[in-house]
């Protein structure tokens, strides 16, 4: 799996939360259909917003992030985004009491952190 963390820079102050809940609930709906997307967050920061991206692999990743994403995002904001590429091997999700490796749930004794 792939993690990609877009940072989309603005001029502007920061949008407070239900004015970022809103633009996010319009565009939320695209996304929920583009091949490899497993998660999308959306991000809302001092000096930007952006998002954090779990794909199945970099190729889907890549395949949503061509040429055509730059513009529409550079149309979108008036900046243009960086975008970092991360390998993601294993997830501990507190929300379901879970660790995963590669998608899957393993067991890992707590004494190991020790």
């Amino acid at each position: 799996m792939v993690i990609t963390i877009v940072q989309i820079p603005r001029s502007t102050a920061k949008p407070d939360k239900a004015t970022s809940i809103a633009g996010a609930s319009k565009s939320a709906p695209q996304y929920r259909h583009v091949k490899g997307l497993l998660r999308k967050d959306f991000l809302n920061g001092e000096d930007g917003g952006g998002g954090v991206y779990l794909w199945e692999s970099r190729e889907a990743a890549e395949a949503w992030f061509n040429d055509d994403w730059w513009g529409w995002i550079e149309e979108r904001f008036g900046a243009r985004p960086t975008l970092t590429y991360f390998d993601h091997y294993l997830t501990v999700d507190n929300m379901i009491g879970e660790i995963r490796v590669d998608g899957q749930p393993v067991e890992i004794a707590d004494e190991a952190a020790e």
